[in-house]
């Protein structure tokens, strides 16, 4: 097996979590993250739910029309994945891709219980490690990842201005 075309390997995720790492992230932080997906989905006409959470705290949910619970399913599947190993749920998958398996041949995790898709991504802070996870579901999960990456880097951009 290898990492399908279109989606980023193992290590250039890895270096785009390093470059995501939070000075901080107060439960305000974690609203403003969620707030700022939901408000590009408005804009953008995005069919997407958004879930944000601290810690164990479900901080942040928003699903717009065109969603379902299949959404929910895999939002959860998401979060586990992103909570067991402390990496983005694209990492989860296209690490097992790499090295010629697949996440459930690896992990024995299935869905739904675990997905291993894009977009769930940990809110972590330097030095602390994880503190909580950004997560979206309706796109295709290359494009879900992408947006939460997106809504870091503009939450890391505003706390420099």
């Amino acid at each position: 097996m290898a990492v399908p075309e279109g989606f980023p390997g193992p290590e250039a995720v890895l270096e785009q979590e390093a470059r995501l790492l939070l000075p901080s992230c107060s439960v305000e932080d974690a609203l403003w993250i969620g707030e700022w997906l939901l408000d590009r989905a408005v804009e953008r006409s995005l069919a997407v739910t958004v879930e944000v959470w601290h810690g164990d705290r479900l901080v942040f949910r928003a699903a717009r029309s065109g969603t379902d619970a299949h959404n929910d399913l895999y939002l959860a599947g998401k979060l586990r994945v992103v909570r067991h190993f402390r990496h983005s749920s694209l990492y989860e998958r296209v690490r097992h891709l790499a090295a010629g398996t697949t996440f459930e041949e690896a992990t024995s995790l299935r869905f739904p219980e675990y997905a291993p898709h894009g977009g769930g991504v940990p809110l972590a802070v330097r030095g602390t490690g994880m503190v909580g996870v950004a997560l979206v579901s309706g796109l295709p999960q290359v494009q879900d990842h992408a947006l939460v990456v997106e809504a870091i880097e503009a939450f890391l951009a505003a706390r420099e201005s």
